[in-house]
């Protein structure tokens, strides 16, 4: 459950934004404004948060600085990049530093809150660009042996890299929410992974699905 958030964004009319989204996504959260790193700093020593939305072009350094300390100091605080930045060196670093997860601010409001209630579901917000991002960039990376995958775990990875939630993918496939999730749980334990991003990221290493689809 989402109780407080923190939400890092340097300029006046994108934060309040933001945090009018939190709150649309969850009702009741206390969310908690900071333009610069040196305030959202300030804002840790004083209060422990959820979630952190975090920019990464800040007037004081860059978010992703702030991501890897918070992986590494709270690692309990789910940590997401919101940016408008969708270049590989961003999004790496971001991913590489400890961000859970890594959305796009110029995207359609519905989508961005539906990615945002989908982490109480298990589910790393991802925008679907950038899902594709990924695709492109591990493309020709060495493959390596695959999983002892079913077929149908197979399908429900490819969906999954593809940037669909559980429910999606249930509706696809004809199969019920819980079905899903047990083949998420299984594909999750076989690539060694703990979430969408890292599987998607590691399908696309070992060949498992298509990067032009």
């Amino acid at each position: 459950m989402m109780r407080n958030a923190l939400v890092l964004e340097d300029h006046d009319e994108p934060r309040a934004w933001l945090m009018a989204l939190l709150e649309d996504a969850f009702p009741g959260i206390e969310v908690t404004p900071a333009a610069t790193l040196g305030q959202a700093r300030q804002r840790l020593t004083q209060a422990r948060f959820d979630l952190a939305i975090i920019d990464i072009s800040l007037p004081d350094g860059s978010g992703i600085s702030l991501v890897e300390e918070l992986a590494r100091e709270r690692p309990d605080t789910y940590t997401v990049v919101a940016t408008i930045f969708d270049d590989d060196r961003h999004l790496f670093s971001a991913l590489q530093s400890g961000a859970q997860g890594y959305v796009l601010k110029d995207q359609p409001r519905e989508q961005l809150l539906r990615q945002l209630r989908d982490i109480t579901q298990g589910q790393p917000p991802l925008s679907a660009g950038i899902a594709r991002r990924v695709l492109r960039h591990f493309q020709r990376r060495q493959l390596e042996a695959s999983p002892d995958l079913t077929g149908r775990e197979a399908e429900v990875l490819n969906l999954l890299a593809r940037g669909f939630n559980r429910s999606d993918i249930a509706k696809a496939l004809g199969i019920t929410s819980n079905t899903a999730a047990g083949y998420i749980k299984n594909i999750y334990r076989k690539l060694d992974v703990s979430g969408r991003a890292e599987a998607t990221l590691e399908a696309v290493r070992r060949g498992l699905v298509d990067p032009a689809r």
